[in-house]
């Protein structure tokens, strides 16, 4: 290596750095953070947030699992309850859906860049009782049907 092309590299290298740390933050508490909504005041989570940033997931899996090939409903650890307790209004006082950035869930996936595809069986809010609500455009499909076996039922 010749003695010109050595010298640009050790500057090129030297400017390399510099636009490195002039672009970073100058420590981590100055990188930018999803905007996390705060859950329903008076609750309880499951687990501690911490625990819950790091493994809903898992949770969330292992939940399917027992419901899926057990069935087991029990209300703990169940999606319904997360998004109940999490909910956000939007501007006309109605929790927002999956589609608004400012859901809950959105708020870390979208910084994550990791898709969610829950609500895509799953209600993405609650009804005004908590119990889901369903986005799925068969819901009335589903009522009438529910309404003709109960009366073929009898």
């Amino acid at each position: 290596m010749t003695r010109a092309a050595w010298t640009f590299l050790k500057l090129a290298a030297a400017a390399a750095i510099a636009a490195f740390v002039a672009l970073a933050p100058a420590s981590a508490g100055d990188a930018p953070l999803p905007e996390v909504p705060k859950a329903a005041a008076g609750t309880q989570c499951v687990r501690e947030p911490e625990f819950m940033r790091r493994n809903h997931m898992t949770m969330f899996k292992h939940k399917r699992d027992m419901t899926v090939h057990d069935g087991d409903r029990t209300p703990e650890f169940s999606l319904k309850e997360c998004v109940t307790c999490h909910a956000v209004p939007g501007a006309d006082g109605q929790a927002v859906k999956v589609s608004d950035p400012k859901h809950f869930c959105r708020s870390c996936h979208d910084y994550a860049a990791v898709k969610v595809d829950c609500f895509e069986c799953h209600a993405s809010r609650p009804e005004k009782t908590g119990a889901a609500f369903l986005d799925n455009p068969h819901d009335a499909d589903v009522a009438a049907l529910s309404a003709y076996l109960k009366g073929a039922a009898q």
